[in-house]
């Protein structure tokens, strides 16, 4: 992201609110969860109205939308419908087009009120329905952004459309949205937030759970009903929970395998409220300290901390990495092995990632892109085989870390 296209990301914003840090709830009694506010529609008229102003700037008629994080972003479409084609269609006036699966219907009357509905049955070419939509929307000889990119927008049907369509020309706009979700509005950083609570509350109980003879089911057990009962819904990602020795297979989690001791045990998960992700992990060791694991437990916090510290609007993600690292390596410990990033961008997310499809903008060695105020990073400081992240708020005077979870070295008998 350009510094300008920061400044205009904040600008399309509501100033970053100070809002009273989430607490995780009593895991043995929680509290009944207050119902989540969906945002105002105020603000989603304002994100349209962002939008259709970079539309006119790239001279675009229309804008083809695919993935589910985004079309939530400008709709508020919450459900799980999206693994049949779901495509939303937004032209420079008038009210947005959604094109679903027909058995949708009741779901897109119940949450989209403001958008036009157009159906396919199964069995029929959703090509030809959007096709027919754009034949009506946009005039010959215009141009229409697609999102190229998006893991749910299939190629062959885009084949279609284009070929369909052979009157439009179709753009990649993958980044037309990018830069105004980038920088959280007050509501946003709200719902982070109360997610960021969901998450603590999951952690603790997984750690508590996580006993030498247990079972890594039991933890995974434990973990879902505390982000359920405090108030979370199913989160992008499942948790993953994984003994140290199968680290490195960074996205596998439990099995129906019992903790052994002497051993450590990785959990890495995120809460979820109202689609918005506040991920964290831990490192736990059962019975016993492992050689070398406190040396990576110190050297794995100073790079947290580091990485923290660093987060101001106006730094780029490489200055961030580069202070992560420097901390890291300057710590009384071995040279430890550097991963590729320190950390990534987060907010809404829906199955199968909890930071979107796509490419995700992630703290990297030599990134050029400007941190900007209301940005939330998963910060990860991931050193030999011990790993500590947490959910970064950057703010204008910094970042605040947004979960809480003990970070002490931690050993359970």
């Amino acid at each position: 992201m350009s510094a300008a296209a920061a400044q205009q990301a904040q600008d399309d914003r509501t100033a970053v609110a100070a809002q009273p840090a989430a607490t995780a709830p009593d895991a043995a009694q929680p509290a009944t969860p207050d119902a989540v506010p969906a945002a105002p529609d105020t603000e989603r008229a304002a994100r349209l109205a962002g939008l259709r102003a970079r539309m006119t700037d790239a001279d675009l008629a229309a804008i083809a939308i695919a993935s589910p994080e985004r079309i939530y972003y400008l709709t508020g479409l919450d459900h799980l419908g999206y693994f049949a084609f779901t495509l939303l269609l937004v032209s420079a006036d008038g009210d947005p087009v959604i094109v679903t699966r027909a058995m949708e219907r009741p779901t897109i009357a119940a949450q989209l009120p403001h958008c036009r509905h157009v159906t396919f049955a199964d069995g029929d070419d959703p090509a030809m329905a959007v096709s027919a939509v754009l034949g009506e929307l946009v005039p010959d000889g215009a141009t229409v952004g697609v999102e190229t990119g998006a893991l749910f927008f299939p190629p062959t049907i885009l084949a279609r459309i284009r070929a369909a369509t052979p009157w439009l020309h179709l753009r990649d706009t993958d980044a037309l949205l990018t830069d105004a979700m980038a920088v959280k509005s007050a509501v946003e950083i709200a719902l982070t937030r109360r997610a960021a609570g969901v998450s603590d509350a999951a952690m603790t109980a997984g750690v508590a759970a996580a006993r030498p003879g247990a079972g890594e089911h039991d933890v995974a057990a434990a973990v879902h009903h505390a982000m359920y009962a405090s108030g979370g819904q199913q989160p992008g990602f499942a948790p993953l929970i994984r003994p140290l020795s199968l680290l490195d297979q960074e996205h596998v989690s439990w099995q129906p395998r019992p903790l052994q001791p002497g051993t450590g045990l990785f959990l890495e998960l995120s809460g979820c409220v109202a689609r918005y992700h506040a991920p964290l992990s831990r490192t736990v060791y059962l019975g016993s300290l492992p050689d070398g694991a406190a040396e990576a437990h110190a050297a794995a916090l100073a790079g947290l901390n580091a990485a923290r510290d660093a987060l101001h609007p106006g730094v780029t993600t490489g200055q961030v990495y580069a202070r992560w690292q420097h901390a890291v390596a300057g710590s009384d410990s071995p040279s430890w092995p550097l991963r590729h990033h320190c950390g990534y961008l987060v907010g809404i997310g829906f199955p199968p990632s909890w930071v979107g499809g796509g490419e995700v903008l992630g703290i990297r060695a030599g990134g050029d892109t400007p941190i900007a105020s209301g940005m939330a990073f998963h910060l990860m400081s991931w050193v030999a085989g011990h790993v500590v992240s947490d959910t970064a708020l950057v703010t204008p005077h910094g970042a605040e870390l947004l979960t809480s979870t003990s970070r002490d070295l931690t050993v359970v008998t």
